[in-house]
């Protein structure tokens, strides 16, 4: 089973330097080194992944964010299974080999490595995803010791993309990583696809990497990023609520909102966090009336001639 690994970057060649060390140094060497160059400034990041031995660089005329660039990459890649790779990453010893054989089980489409806080790996930064169908997604462990139980393989409800690999069939199947999220909370998204079309998602411990972290957005995000935020976790509650008895979550989903909106305003940030709330019910009111047009126009006012 082959692997192809992708990294998309944008213009942190310090960081990705760091990164493909790590990756010659531990992955498999029939394994397949994709950077995707996201339009980095003057081809920086061209030019420094092309300097590495195996590496592959595909690069995008115009800038178009996490997704874009993933998908852009697993479309490029020939390998039945791809990693994604944050940038600001550095894979341990053993990183891929456990995690692969659990391809061998033919409904697992991802499996999500377990990352850790660099620089000492003592903390846990992500075991995986959760999702509550009230809209609260959060990275499992996070914070944690490195302790029970997050040293034992299982199920989870999604693999957090900073490391994760999927099988290239399913999640090309799955429409790939949702564009229009840019970043952030669009792995949640991938899960539940996944999930929907009856596919497993598992964690695997033994599958190790060190995350800089803040590294994408800083410890003090702008506006802009924030309200991207808050519109893909508003999309995320919306779009989890198709099954009828799932409706039931909307008054606990409120309440949440609220709690969500007293914290943003305490921290003076309550602006983007609305203005991406908003953005997400436009999308869904449009939706509902693309969704109903046709309806009308096959069942016009008034009894037949």
């Amino acid at each position: 089973m082959r692997l192809s690994i992708i990294i998309p970057c944008h213009d942190r060649t310090d960081l990705l330097a760091a990164c493909l060390r790590c990756v010659l140094a531990h992955a498999p060497e029939d394994a397949e080194i994709i950077v995707v160059d996201d339009a980095s400034l003057d081809r920086k990041v061209a030019l420094a992944a092309e300097a590495l031995p195996r590496v592959q660089v595909l690069r995008l005329p115009k800038r178009g964010g996490f997704c874009v660039a993933v998908n852009a990459g697993v479309r490029h890649a020939r390998g039945d299974v791809v990693a994604l790779l944050n940038d600001d990453t550095e894979i341990q010893p053993g990183w891929a080999e456990p995690a692969l054989r659990h391809f061998q089980r033919p409904e697992i489409a991802a499996v999500a490595s377990l990352i850790l806080a660099w620089p000492r790996g003592d903390r846990i930064d992500s075991a995986g995803d959760l999702y509550h169908p009230a809209g609260w997604a959060r990275k499992r462990g996070r914070g944690q010791p490195l302790e029970e139980p997050y040293l034992r393989p299982g199920p989870i409800y999604s693999a957090c993309a900073c490391s994760a690999f999927y099988r290239r069939s399913a999640l090309l199947a799955a429409g790939g990583f949702p564009e229009e999220f840019g970043a952030y909370f669009d792995d949640v998204e991938v899960g539940r696809r996944l999930r929907q079309a009856g596919c497993e998602v598992w964690y695997e411990p033994a599958s190790r990497v060190l995350h800089h972290g803040s590294a994408s957005h800083g410890r003090t995000p702008s506006p802009e990023w924030m309200a991207q935020q808050s519109c893909n976790e508003e999309r995320l509650f919306w779009r989890h609520l198709a099954p009828a008895a799932s409706w039931r979550f909307i008054p606990l989903h409120a309440v949440l909102l609220l709690g969500k909106a007293w914290l943003r305003w305490q921290e003076d940030r309550l602006r983007p966090f609305l203005a991406g709330r908003l953005a997400a019910w436009g999308e869904l009111c449009l939706a509902m009336l693309a969704w109903r047009l046709p309806s009308h126009q096959h069942h016009p006012a008034g009894p037949p001639p």
